[in-house]
């Protein structure tokens, strides 16, 4: 296979794998009518492009914020704002990547 056919099948196979995790669908078997009891059914090609992509790349997010954190840490601390840098670059692809059902689009308990 020449090098044009291997790039446009791997191009073609990653477009479609990343769409992956955006089509899980929600399923309402909440009887108590709070929101935060709704139940995701994500279809099993949602689960595995999940665990392949999306996984692995919001770990390396969450690794790549925390030295992002680390190294802004002197000027959020200075800007009075370094709950809001974690929350941003740590905590939200953290709980994105490791609080988050395989294949569902919230991430864990949704409370307000």
């Amino acid at each position: 296979m020449n090098l044009f056919r291997t790039t446009a099948a791997a191009l073609a196979l990653t477009v479609g794998l990343s769409a992956l995790p955006a089509q899980a669908q929600t399923v309402h078997q909440n009887v108590s009518g709070d929101p935060a009891y709704e139940v995701e059914a994500p279809a099993g090609y949602a689960m595995a492009g999940d665990l392949l992509i999306a996984r692995p790349l919001l770990i390396a997010a969450t690794a790549i914020g925390a030295g992002l954190f680390v190294i802004s840490l002197p000027f959020s601390a200075l800007g009075g704002n370094v709950a809001e840098a974690g929350q941003a670059l740590v905590v939200e692809p953290g709980k994105a990547a490791f609080v988050r059902c395989l294949g569902c689009t919230n991430s864990g308990y949704q409370h307000d």
